[in-house]
This record gives C-alpha cells, sequence and structure tokens, in this order.
C-alpha cells in the first residue's frame, strides 16, 4: 500500500470516473486515507457546484466584438512578404514573363552602375555638359522672356546677375501673383458677403 497521499492528478482521475489498472489502487488508498478521503468529498462538491452552474452561450458576434479590440502587431518582415505578393502574377505565363522583365531591369541596372564606375569621368563630364547646356538654354529662354516684357533694361539686369538675380525676380513674381490673388479673393468674399 502507498504511504504518501494522493497528487492533485490523481484525485482528478478519481473525479473524471477514469477506470484502468492505475485507478484500483488509487481507490484502495482512498478508502484507508481519511484525509484523502475528506479532500475528494471537497473536490466533488466544488466538481457539483460548478455542474449545476448554468451554462452560458455567447451572443454570435461576441468573438468579432472581443477580436475587433486586440491589437495585433504584424511583424514588418511578413507585412513586407503580403505586400510582394499582391504584385505577383497568379498565373504561370504571367509570372514568367514578370520574371524575364525583372531580370532584365536588374541587368540592365547593374551594367549601368559598372558602366559608371568604370567611366565615372566620363558621366561626370556628360553631366556637366548637360547642366550647362540646360543652364544656357534656360538663360536665353528668360532672356527673350524678359527681353520682350522689360525691354533692353531688364535683360542688361539678367546680364548682370546671372541665375541667382533669376530666381529672386521669379520669387518676386510668384509673391507678387499669390499676393494679388489672395486680395482678389478676399475681395470678391467681401462683397459677396455684403450682398447677403
Amino acid at each position: 500500500m502507498n504511504h504518501r497521499h494522493l497528487l492533485p492528478n490523481e484525485i482528478d482521475l478519481l473525479l473524471d470516473g477514469e477506470v484502468g489498472f492505475g485507478v484500483a489502487p488509487l481507490q484502495a488508498h482512498v478508502d484507508a486515507c481519511e484525509d484523502c478521503q475528506a479532500r475528494l468529498a471537497r473536490s466533488r462538491k466544488v466538481v457539483d457546484v460548478l455542474e449545476d452552474l448554468p451554462h452560458f452561450a455567447p451572443t454570435p458576434r461576441f468573438a468579432d466584438r472581443i477580436m475587433a479590440q486586440v491589437q495585433i502587431v504584424e511583424p514588418w518582415h511578413v507585412a513586407a512578404l503580403d505586400t510582394a505578393r499582391r504584385f505577383v502574377p497568379r498565373s504561370a505565363p504571367m509570372r514568367t514573363l514578370m520574371t524575364a522583365t525583372a531580370s532584365a531591369v536588374a541587368l540592365a541596372l547593374t551594367s549601368g552602375g559598372v558602366w559608371l564606375a568604370l567611366h565615372a569621368d566620363v558621366a561626370f563630364y556628360s553631366f556637366n555638359l548637360a547642366a550647362d547646356r540646360a543652364r544656357s538654354a534656360l538663360m536665353d529662354t528668360a532672356a527673350s522672356v524678359i527681353g520682350t516684357a522689360f525691354g533692353q533694361g531688364g535683360l542688361d539686369a539678367l546680364r548682370s546677375s546671372g541665375l541667382r538675380g533669376l530666381a529672386l525676380g521669379a520669387g518676386v513674381m510668384v509673391v507678387a501673383v499669390g499676393g494679388a490673388a489672395f486680395g482678389f479673393h478676399a475681395l470678391a468674399s467681401s462683397s459677396r458677403r455684403s450682398r447677403e
């Protein structure tokens, strides 16, 4: 005979009415031990009270209301993978076409990057040449517009101040046009209010 008291899981086996070769020694111990008999009786009372409690069924929308309040944090890599999956076509021919296109773009970008790395002086020269031509085209256009609008005096001011003067003049013009538009809007609003 076992001289120790029953463990809680052993009492649970007896409460559940389990049968088997391991339950008979437990029942024999309870029959001989008053302390374990009292613990089993108390546990049986608790089980009986729990069984008598009314069973509640949640409303059909209970889980939805609870889950709406739960904040689910999705890791960044999962969100990125889900976003990438939306752009992958479902059909095999379209996936093949997309893979070929992406490979061609990647090859072109890699080739361009390698060429730029090996020929940085040519790229720098080409960039400076394009910037100079764009600047001269901008100055020629601005000169013709200013010459037409303001005459020779405006044209001389543009030539003496250069690109900075052009930018400053354009800024003053934008402020003047914006101020005029705001003034006309305020005038129209006050006129409309006075008519109402």
